[in-house]
Parts: structure tokens; sequence; C-alpha cells
């Protein structure tokens, strides 16, 4: 097998054992929580017998292995169980919040990832001028303030002072694309402070490590302009940790969306585990984490697969 396939395979069969691996933390992680989950479904007036009951109906007495064997043959499947609290389906609950999810973290990494490109190659082109500085203190400022905070600013003075978009930022497939846009443009605005200084960052750090090549001198000595020696010849050789970074950052985009989704009620997968936490629904938390994982895993997957097939020297091993 040749050497860039066997990496790949090798990738790819990492990141599913990976996933079984956190399969087994979250099922153990819910099931050591506080609480029985049947009084928290019938209440505390519920009777023993009540109790009783219900544990047998939903297979609490059975042993923690048998349950997590059978709820990752359902998981196989592709059935995530129902939710204790609402007996709806978790799956067909799960698709409409998740498709929210992606449609905000989307739009959140449209602005973003150009942003931040943009904002590296600035800072490279006046590097260790004001530009570069002012650039990147203000990247760093907003990635030290915590998310929630940054959400209640910007609702408080765009949302409630100025009226220029909606404190909460509710959707629904009624809507137009334009509505949709609207609704969500503070927690956009939040979601891209939070990633923007570390993709940023790393691409002005790619770029400024290519920069000392000694191709760039040859193409400064036959007098190209800076910005054209950075944007034809330094960019496009820095592209693999710059991808990398931005995949990671797309990860956090969907992952990361809990407490922002939280802030501004929006109807995504976030909103939708606080709330079943809240209720200690264990099958929604652990379907929810678990998606949550393999998103989060895929896409550093990705990332690696991208780092690998953008090496010359796995792609022309000879």
């Amino acid at each position: 097998m040749p050497l860039l396939m066997k990496l790949l395979v090798q990738r790819i069969a990492l990141g599913l054992l990976l996933l079984l691996l956190v399969s087994v933390l979250i099922f153990w992680g819910t099931n050591i929580l506080p609480g029985d989950v049947a009084q928290s479904i019938l209440g505390q007036s519920a009777t023993p017998e009540a109790l009783a009951n219900i544990r047998k109906e939903l297979g609490l007495n059975e042993p923690a292995i048998s349950r997590y064997f059978a709820w990752l043959g359902g998981l196989v499947q592709g059935d995530l169980g129902t939710a204790l609290t609402s007996g709806q389906d978790i799956a067909a609950s799960l698709g409409s919040r998740l498709k929210n999810t992606l449609f905000l973290a989307f739009w959140a990494a449209v602005v973003a990832v150009p942003l931040a490109i943009f904002l590296g190659l600035l800072a490279v082109r006046y590097r260790e001028r004001w530009p570069d500085k002012l650039i990147s203190a203000v990247t760093l400022a907003s990635i030290s303030v915590p998310e929630f905070l940054i959400g209640y600013i910007l609702m408080y003075f765009i949302g409630v002072k100025l009226g220029w978009a909606p404190t909460v930022s509710m959707i629904h497939d009624g809507m137009s694309l334009g509505q949709k846009l609207n609704s969500i443009a503070l927690p956009v605005a939040v979601l891209t402070m939070v990633v923007l200084a570390h993709m940023m960052r790393m691409t002005r750090a790619a770029i400024l490590n290519v920069m000392q090549s000694a191709y760039i001198e040859t193409a400064e000595l036959k007098g190209l302009t800076m910005f054209t020696i950075i944007w034809r010849h330094a960019f496009p050789n820095s592209i693999a940790p710059i991808v990398n970074v931005v995949m990671l950052n797309l990860a956090y985009l969907v992952v990361g969306v809990v407490v922002v989704e939280v802030v501004f009620t929006y109807p995504g997968m976030g909103q939708y585990l606080v709330d079943h936490v809240s209720k200690r629904d264990v099958p929604v938390v652990q379907a929810s984490g678990l998606i949550f994982a393999a998103v989060y895993i895929g896409l550093n997957m990705v990332a690696d697969i991208v780092s690998i097939l953008a090496n010359p020297r796995l792609r022309h091993p000879k």
C-alpha cells in the first residue's frame, strides 16, 4: 500500500476508534450523574411501585454494559432512542436542531474565515507597524473576553440601544434567508470574535515562516511588490497550516455554540442539550454529546487528511 494511502487509512481508523472511546466516556459519564432518572420523570410524589415499574420499562435495572451495547447497537442502525421527558424520537428532534446549529456555524465561518485570512495578510504586509499591532491587540482582546459577556454587551448596545438586530435569535422554516440572517446577526458576530484571533494569528505566523525562504528573497530581488510576494508566493505555500487551524475553528463553531445559543435563545443543538440536562433526560444528553463529538472528531480528521495531502513529500515520495 502506498505511504499516502496508508496514512489516510490510519487517520480514518484512528478517528473511528476515538469516537468509540468517546461513546464509552459519554455513556459512563451520564450514568454516574447524581439523581434518579425515574424520580425526575415521575416527580417527588411517585410511589415506590411506580418508580420500580418505570425503571423496569426503561431498562434501568439492566447492567450498565448491557445497556451500553444496546445503545451502541441502536446508534449503528441510526436509532438514537426516545426522549424520556417528552416521548419524542430523538433523531427527529435533533434533525432540525442540528440543521439550525450548522446554519449558524456556516454563516459564522463565512464571515470569520475570509476576515481572519485578510487580517493575517494585512498584519504580514505591515509587520511590526501600527496596523499589525492594532490587529493583534484587538483580536487578542476579543478572545480574552468570555462569549456570554460579549453576547450580552452586543445585545445591550446593538440590540437594545440601537435596535439594529433582534436580541432573541429565533428562526423557523417559514422565514426568508434575509430574515434568518437578520435574526442570527448577533450570535454570528459573537462567534466571529471568538474564533477570529486564533485563525488570524496562525495565518500571520504561517506566512511569516514562509517569508524566510530563499525563493521569497529571489522574488524581492526581481522587484515584485510586497503584496504580490505575500499573495502569490507566500500564502499558497503556507496554506496547509492555515487550513488545519481553520478546520479546528470550524469544529469549535459547531461544538462551542452551546453558550451562544443559550444566551440568544437560539433553537439549536446547544439549547436543546442544556434544556434536557436540566431535566436529566439521559438519552438526549447521550445522543447530543455523541453528535457534537462526531462533528469535532470528523473535522479534526479532515484537517489531518488535508495536511497529509498538502505535504509534497508524501504525494511524491520519490
